[in-house]
Order: structure tokens, then sequence, then C-alpha cells
């Protein structure tokens, strides 16, 4: 760089072909779709802040601030050959220049450290102004440099009643919160509601609860089963959440009777099928206690059998599927097979039984078939399609065998049960991590519980990742599933997979025992919190005193009691001490440099927890 003279302050224009950027700019690698944006902005919206400079003594000048909107300047004069003739402003772009080199490096520091994005509230009102101007959402995002579908997501706020904006703006509600009331086409009620949970940390179902007490998310089953079409042909109203995605049905009325004539039809089918009756049930699960409390019996298809053929192709294609090489054709070919062996109900059976149909938590038609009723149970065993019932009546003479024997004779049943399982611990180990990942409760196979180990912060995650293993694909829920089918598909993924199952859901349950087993399993793993947390204004530094962070503030750039930059700390407000903080431990380097952050300091940081973490 050249040597610079001392000058007066001003504003000047510079053709572009004079401008350059300077060493002392922060900003010396933009992403090149960051130009890409903020050059749309620029020719659509105009240079709305200057470039600033120092006169570089050969007619032009060096920029110390705004080194992307200069390169953004240089695009549109690529772009546009006659941008002198078309857009004079841009070609000649003003410059503020600095009257000394002390106050140029002072300007490129600062503009990047104060740099603050517009809250929410204030693009919210932005945008719909634009809007009502006659601006689309495509013009919208060219002006801010920001995308479509940001801008869409804006202008879904801009409609909400103004007392919702000033709340956001104040504070008093999050934008996740905002966003919620976009649900309600209801004025008086969303002003009801913003006074209800103003600065009460409601949730965001809370909040739509309130909203829209009755409404129905289209993930319930019901919806599933019926679909959205069908449902708004009966006349049913939908209601959007454009934030969360998800789509409100907002006559639960009318969802009930389309759901329960649709299973009205399906009944129809099925008593025209033979079955002696069908029934419908509301339920989402029929297990082995509504059986028992209803009173039925239970008959099951008759098995058929396979050629020797046919049990010479189930063979093959058995061993394709668990090499996972069955093809789209072979597995149709393979599923016929499977239902042949898995049998049909006969005329004479269905003449005497019947089944009930009901839609799973998924919104699957499911069906629980061959039933027999109390009143039909004596025809059955006649017909010789039930056998009769050996449960003993007041006639039958008592057993010998006391119960309290018969729970010993159970306990030794399920011991022979143990000792056999002891010769395949292959098995055993597989079980144990298809239990942990298939979150299996009232079917596990195992006598063990796991509980809840807390390790993810009340408030939002924010600064805090965890090993993927440890957040992501939750346990299944396996209500209701053919465990055993499930179990053998679990296994054919190999020992890895097995392996990493449970590896994943023992360090997911990992609590550490008592003080020295703890203090071994630390030893061997090595654990460090700032490994997965930095703490930042979300989960610290605006949950605590601004006395603290004072004192923080000092405590890490080593500052006696009365230094300046301690001083003026001070006085910020305690968002801004939270800022401020949140952008040391961040590690910007621009701050960094303004604060003079030595390398032992810089370490401290990285290194520093609050009092209690480990």
């Amino acid at each position: 760089m050249t040597k610079q003279s001392s000058i007066t302050a001003d504003d000047a224009r510079f053709p572009l072909s004079k401008l350059t950027l300077s060493e002392m700019n922060p900003r010396q690698n933009v992403p090149a779709a960051e130009v890409e944006e903020l050059a749309e902005s620029i020719w659509t919206a105009g240079l709305i802040q200057n470039l600033a400079g120092i006169i570089n003594g050969a007619g032009g000048a060096e920029i110390v601030a705004g080194g992307r909107r200069l390169r953004a300047l240089q695009l549109l004069a690529e772009r546009h050959p006659d941008l002198a003739q078309e857009r004079p402003e841009l070609a000649n772009p003003p410059v503020r220049i600095a009257p000394d080199l002390s106050t140029a490096q002072a300007w490129a520091v600062a503009e990047n450290a104060a740099r603050r994005d517009l809250h929410p509230a204030d693009e919210v009102r932005a945008y719909g102004k634009m809007e009502r101007s006659g601006a689309t959402p495509a013009v919208i995002a060219r002006a801010f440099a920001v995308t479509e579908k940001s801008v869409c997501r804006r202008l879904a706020l801009a409609g909400l009643p103004e007392a919702v904006i000033d709340a956001l703006a104040a504070n008093e509600i999050t934008l996740n919160a905002a966003a919620c009331f976009t649900i309600s086409a209801d004025a008086v009620r969303s002003l009801e509601v913003l006074e209800q949970c103003r600065g009460e940390n409601w949730s965001d179902h809370q909040i739509k609860k309130a909203l829209k007490p009755d409404a129905v998310k289209d993930s319930d089953r019901r919806a599933q089963f019926v679909g959205i079409e069908a449902y708004q042909a009966a006349g049913g109203r939908i209601g959007g959440d454009l934030f969360a995605e998800e789509t409100l049905l907002d006559d639960p009325e009318i969802l009930a009777t389309v759901f329960a004539e649709r299973l009205a039809e399906r009944a129809e089918t099925y008593t025209r099928n033979g079955w002696k009756w069908v029934d419908v049930s509301e339920d989402d699960y029929l297990g082995y206690w509504f059986l028992q409390e209803n009173g039925f019996e239970r008959i099951y298809k008759e098995a058929g059998e396979l050629s020797p053929e046919q049990a010479q192709r189930f063979s093959d294609l058995s061993d394709l599927a668990e090499n996972d090489a069955l093809d789209a054709e072979g597995q149709g070919e393979f599923d016929a097979l499977n239902a042949v062996l898995g049998g049909t109900y006969t005329e004479t059976q269905k003449a005497h039984a019947g089944l009930i149909l009901y839609v799973d938590r998924q919104g699957t038609f499911q069906t629980c078939e061959g039933l027999i009723r109390k009143g039909d149970k004596a025809a059955a065993v006649a017909a010789g399609i039930l056998e009769k019932s050996q449960h003993g009546t007041d006639e039958t003479p008592k057993s010998p065998i006391s119960q309290k024997l018969r729970e010993d004779l159970a306990r030794v049943s399920q011991g022979a049960r143990q000792h056999a399982a002891l010769r395949d611990p292959d098995l055993l180990i597989d079980l144990l991590a298809y239990q942990l990942s298939h979150d299996l409760r009232w079917s596990k196979p195992f006598g063990l519980s796991t509980e809840d180990v807390p390790n993810w912060p009340t408030t939002e995650g924010e600064g805090y990742a965890l090993d993927a293993r440890l957040t992501e694909d939750p346990p299944r829920d396996m209500y209701g599933k053919d465990l055993a089918k499930s179990f053998r598909a679990f296994r054919q993924k190999g020992a890895e997979h097995v392996r990493g199952e449970l590896v994943r859901f023992l360090a997911a349950q990992l609590q550490g025992g008592d003080e020295k087993l703890a203090a071994l399993i630390e030893k061997e793993t090595q654990p460090r919190t700032r490994e997965v947390w930095t703490p930042n204004a979300g989960n610290f530094f605006g949950r605590i005193g601004g006395a603290y962070l004072s004192g923080l503030w000092r405590d890490l750039l080593d500052l006696s009691a009365e230094h300046p930059t301690g001083t003026s700390f001070d006085k910020l407000k305690k968002a801004e001490k939270a800022a401020k903080l949140e952008a040391l431990f961040k590690g910007d380097p621009a701050l960094h440099s303004v604060l003079g952050v030595t390398g032992a300091q810089a370490a401290k940081i990285d290194a520093w927890l609050p009092e209690g973490m480990q």
C-alpha cells in the first residue's frame, strides 16, 4: 500500500476503475454467492450505504469498509458495459474518505464488529410496505439480498395484527411465537391469546392450541386414513401453518363424519365377503385384553401347502431376501408364496366368525379377524372350527395344582428358557440391541428398564452440538408391530449394525455410577464439555446478570477495574454485553484484533466453563 497523506474526512465520488480493496479490509474473501445476492440488491434498491476508504495517491481510493459492496458494484460493471450511462450513481459510487491511516484502520474494524442484522419485526414491516407498494416477493428478495422463501415467511407475518408485530419488536414474544399467530384469521382471538402468552414463555404448541383449540393436524391418524381431499370435499376447512409446514383441519366434526363413513364402506365390503358380522372400532389398537374383556374366542386361518416346485422356489427366494438381493418381481412372488403359507379362512369359519376394523396410529387400515362371539361359540364348536373350552366350570373338579405351585412351575419353565439361551450369546446381544433401539416396552424380551438420562438443555440447543448418534433417529414406535418379523430384519443388517445400535443407546443411558466409577470412566473417555458446547447469548450470557458478565469480560481479557475496555463494557445494556461476549467466544477475528486478545487469553476463552460444569 502506498504511503498515505493526512487529509480532511469528506465524501467523494470515484469511477469504479479507481477503487481497490485495501489490505486493511477484514473481508478479504467473500463467497461468490453473497456477492451475487448483494449485486441484485444494489441493482434493485440502489447503494444504500456508502463505501469508506483512504486516498491512494493515484487519483483513486483503497476501500477499508464496504468490500462486499465494492465487489458487487464491480460485478454489475462487468454485466452492464454501459453502466456509466444507465446507472451513473453506481458507476461512480460515493466514498467517505478517512483523514488519516489510524482512522481508516478504525473504520475497517468498526463496521464489521458493530454490524447487526435487522430485527425480524423491522424486516416484516419493511417487506410488507414494499409488497403494498406493488413489489413482488422476487423483487423484495433482490432488494434485501435474501431468498424468496425468506421473504414469503416474513410477508406471512406482515398480515398479523399490529399488536403482535409490536410484541415481537419489543421482544415480548419470540419470532417462532409470532409465526404461530399466522394460523388464525380471527384478529380478536389473536389479541386475546397475545395478552395471555406475552412474556410467559409459552411453547408453540400452547399458542396454536389456544388459537385453534379444536383444530386437528394433518398427521392425525383419521386424516391420514381418509385423505385431505375427501375431508375438503365434505366441506372441511384447511388452515395452513407456513412456518411449521403443516396443515391444520379446522372442522374436526367433519373429519369424524368422513372417517366413520369410510370405515362403514370398508365394513360393507367385508360383509359381502362372507363374514357373519363386521364391527368398526374407534380405537387405534386392539390387543389381547380387548379380546379377553369382550369374551371373544379366536380362530386362525387354515395353513396352505406349497407344491414341491413352489417349496423349492420359496427357499431360493428366501436366500435372496436374506441377502437383500430381491428385485420387485421377486418380492411380489415371495409375498404371494408367503400368503399361501399363511393360509386363508374357510367359508365355514367365516360363517361363524367376524372381524373388527380399525385404523392404527399411523393412519393404516387394520383388521382383527377370526373372532367368535360368546353367543356363537356353541355353534362354532358343533361345526368343528372351535375346540370346546377347557376352562373349569362349577362342576369341574378343582385342579390339584395350587396357584402358588403354578407360579413356581412357570418359573421353572422360564429358567429352562434362560438356560437354553446361554448357548447362543450372539442372539442375546442382538436381542438387547434390538430392545434398546426399538423402544420395546410391554413386549420387551429382557427384564431390563431404561430411563431418560437428560442430556439436552431446556432451552433451544443453539451452541450445543452432540454426536448425531445421540440426537438423531429416535427409538421407533413399535406399538402393534410384528416384533418377530422386525427382529429378523434387524439381525439381517449384520453384526456391525447391531453393535452400533447397542453402543449408541448404551451411551445415551450413561450416568456414571458412584464417584470412583465415574472418575474411572472419565479417565478412560476424556470428556471435554467445550467440544460440544459453546456459551452464547441464548444458552448462557442472556440468562445471567449484567454484573457477572462485566466480571467475566475483565477476567477473560485480564483487565484492571479502571481499564477503559472494561468501563465501556459496563455501560452497555445486558443484551449488548451478551452479544459482545458471544462474539468473543466465537473467535470473531475483527473483535479479537481490536481488543488485542493474546494467545494465552484466547486459550483461556476456549477452555472457560461456568462454575459447576466439568
